[in-house]
């Protein structure tokens, strides 16, 4: 891992998984104490795929029991009236349970330096990590420095990320952005977003990715699953990128922006996807005011899990060595 990526979470996770559940509290709070087995049962699912574990195995019951005992079958959204101030609360919870689910947590595109991640995170646009993965080993043998890329025939370059798709117009970005380094930059990726976001095909986004996990500055990075999931949480209702950045930068210390972002993520790719969240897997199923979108049924949401969480290689071809699934195989393979 690396940069930021490689931190450990600035505050000490605050209980288990199955505390921020709250076993047997209904939406209106009024239960104090877990009924019959339901509290045993989310006591079982303290950490839903920790490191060395797959989802296979450790995520017998990830979530289902915790869920239940949740307050499982409320209609989403049926949660009082909160004021900011526990709303803030509740979003630092939410990120400390997350640092108990995910602790191996990283950014899931290969790289070995800034440049790798800057390409990289370019090509990642309208396409998977897994297929930019894929693609960059391939990529960086044919053009392992910015001067290189920057003097590519654009046929060849362009065949190369063809799998990643959009490849002309992600073709002449990177050869802008080559350039750029090239000529204004000493060949070197800068460690400023001001400077970052002057490079062609690099917005907010991709500048916060590069500085958090490639210089280890802070940064929140709002993508398709972030925005998706702090706005699921009532985190905010921005639907504009660097709205909903400003928001959250607001509610937590800068210390955690950078894995508060690969948290987010993690969760929204393997538990609480777009179409139907897995509700009834979720280790956060009681903090959650939109519980109850997606499949409540602990047997059924299992079967949603994604990645690691539900047995499945990861994004990554080179992935941690403390991440607990296995690598993604490569281009072609299988």
């Amino acid at each position: 891992m690396t940069g930021a990526a490689a931190g450990k979470p600035a505050e000490k996770p605050a209980g288990r998984a199955a505390k921020a559940v709250g076993p047997g509290k209904t939406a209106a709070g009024s239960a104090k104490k877990p009924a019959g087995s339901a509290g045993k049962a989310a006591g079982s699912a303290k950490k839903p795929a920790g490191p060395g574990k797959t989802a296979a195995g450790s995520a017998k019951k990830p979530a289902g029991s915790a869920a239940k005992a949740s307050g499982a079958g409320r209609p989403a959204g049926t949660v009082k009236q909160e004021s900011h101030l526990a709303m803030v609360r509740r979003a630092r919870r939410i990120n400390r349970e997350l640092a108990e689910v995910y602790p191996y947590a990283h950014p899931e595109l290969d790289f070995r330096n800034p440049f790798e991640l800057l390409v990289a995170t370019v090509l990642s646009a309208q396409t998977t990590d897994l297929r930019v993965n894929q693609t960059t080993p391939a990529l960086f043998a044919a053009y392992p420095t910015p001067e290189d890329m920057a003097a590519a025939v654009p046929e060849k370059l362009e065949e190369i990320i063809r799998p990643t798709g959009f490849f002309r117009a992600k073709a002449r970005s990177l050869m802008g952005l080559s350039a750029a380094l090239r000529d204004d930059f000493g060949g070197e990726v800068p460690g400023r977003l001001a400077d970052l976001v002057k490079l062609p095909g690099v917005g907010r986004k991709t500048a916060n990715v590069v500085l958090g996990n490639a210089f280890g500055v802070p940064g929140i990075t709002v993508d398709t699953h972030f925005g998706r999931l702090v706005r699921r949480w009532k985190w905010t209702e921005q639907e504009d990128p660097e709205k909903v950045e400003a928001e959250i930068a607001a509610i937590f210390p800068k210390s955690e922006w950078t894995m508060l972002s690969h948290r987010v993520v993690f969760h929204g790719r393997r538990i609480c996807h777009s179409r139907k969240p897995a509700c009834g897997a979720c280790p956060i199923a009681g903090l959650c005011p939109s519980y109850g979108e997606g499949e409540t049924d602990p047997e059924k949401a299992r079967k949603l899990l994604k990645y690691e969480m539900g047995g499945q290689p990861g994004q990554r071809l080179s992935p941690p060595p403390d991440y607990p699934g296995s690598p993604a195989p490569p281009l072609g393979a299988g």
